[in-house]
């Protein structure tokens, strides 16, 4: 039998978390090792942003995340900041952008960051074992025995802390699986809802007929649903709605809600439809509407607001009617794309079982859980990866200390 190959530290998932803990892990010496199923470390991050990768985010805080316990990633997000992951990224001389809203991007390839978190883990000796499926996991006195298995090949490790880094379930084509879920049941920790997020809305059939004729038509819009809001843009597609402000308040929508769109939400609508009035009253109500929306989501506007003729001969009240159908669309989603195109999932292993300042189970000395795994989900903007590397760096640093 194969004598277990012995490590202080093995990192289940070579994403964002898992290399990060591990740059940080082994800066003492300890030896570290990261395994994953994929063929190469990182792919999440490479196909993120368009294939620059929104990295962090400038405005990242607390209030960004949303978990059953909205306290639980403060400690972390305050001991490993943006700034300090903004720093790292300049030291490598990564060339990098602020695209709207505080968000930060490569200027030129994802690639540069796998890169730069490779370069990290190497400075540590860290070793990296890629195609590599792990088969079982024990508790031991010392710590944990695993079996690995690559090419066919079974081979036995041991390990003084293991890290639980594989994500969710989110975007199953990159490998997910929700493997992180089933050893955090396997060691008795408590697991929350979870469900797609960041993710786009589908709707039945009904609402699909009118829709149909808008996709591809995008605008900005404020959505709201369960007292939260998001302004940037929608875009109409042949399932429903995507766009950013949808992918955001999506992670807040639940079955049978409804969502409320304001397609001009900066503007006093009212008042617009009554200067157009003034000015030109025999200009037809589609046109007029046209003038202020794109075409198509007008046309749709004034049919559902069953508004026809010139504007010139329509009242005060009738104008409001028609503001009112542009600032207060009420729709029902009949749910949403789910795991296939969700950006994340919401939801994961119960933080009440988790140290905040460490990620270690709180009843399984040496267990640790950081990223998407635990029930941390940031906005849409770089949050998410912020929480990897905030998380990763306080499992990482509290195994090194």
């Amino acid at each position: 039998m194969n004598t277990p190959e012995p490590f202080d530290t093995l990192i289940l998932g070579a994403g964002a978390a898992g290399m990060m803990c591990a740059a940080h892990a082994g800066a003492r010496g300890g030896r570290v090792l990261v395994v994953d199923h994929a063929k190469a470390a990182g792919e999440k991050i490479r196909i993120s942003g368009g294939g620059r990768c929104n990295f962090t985010n400038l405005f990242a805080g607390p209030a960004n995340f949303l978990s059953n316990n909205p306290h639980f990633a403060k400690s972390a997000l305050k001991r490993y900041t943006q700034y300090d992951f903004i720093d790292l990224v300049a030291r490598y001389g990564i060339p990098t952008h602020e695209k709207t809203l505080g968000q930060l991007f490569c200027d030129t390839s994802a690639k540069d960051i796998v890169a730069m978190l490779l370069a990290e883990m190497a400075k540590v000796g860290a070793e990296l074992r890629l195609n590599t499926s792990l088969r079982d996991i024990t508790r031991t006195d010392a710590g944990f025995a695993a079996t690995l298995e690559k090419d066919g090949v079974s081979r036995p490790v041991t390990a003084r802390a293991l890290v639980v880094a594989c994500g969710g379930k989110s975007i199953p084509k990159m490998g997910a699986t929700g493997f992180g879920y089933q050893i955090a049941e396997q060691f008795g920790l408590p697991l929350t809802d979870i469900r797609p997020a960041l993710v786009p809305l589908t709707f039945g059939e009904d609402m699909m007929a009118g829709f149909t004729p808008m996709a591809g038509v995008a605008t900005d819009a404020r959505i709201s649903c369960n007292g939260n809001a998001f302004d940037e843009a929608i875009l109409f597609t042949h399932r429903g709605l995507s766009g950013p402000a949808t992918l955001q308040i999506s992670s807040f929508w639940r079955e049978k809600a409804a969502i409320t769109v304001n397609l001009m939400p900066h503007a006093d609508v009212f008042q617009t439809l009554r200067a157009k009035r003034a000015e030109n009253g025999r200009r037809n109500v589609g046109t007029v509407l046209g003038d202020l929306l794109p075409k198509r989501l007008a046309a749709h506007v004034a049919e559902r607001a069953q508004t026809r003729g010139n504007i010139a001969d329509m009242s005060d009240l009738a104008l409001a009617a028609l503001a009112k159908a542009i600032t207060d669309w009420t729709l029902f989603p009949a749910g949403t794309e789910g795991y296939r195109t969700a950006e994340v999932t919401l939801g994961g292993v119960d933080t009440d079982a988790l140290n905040s300042k460490t990620m270690e189970a709180k009843t399984v000395p040496g267990l640790y859980f950081i990223g998407e795994v635990v029930d941390v989900t940031g906005w849409l903007g770089g949050y998410n990866f912020q929480w990897a590397w905030s998380s990763g760096w306080a499992a990482g640093t509290a195994i090194a200390g």
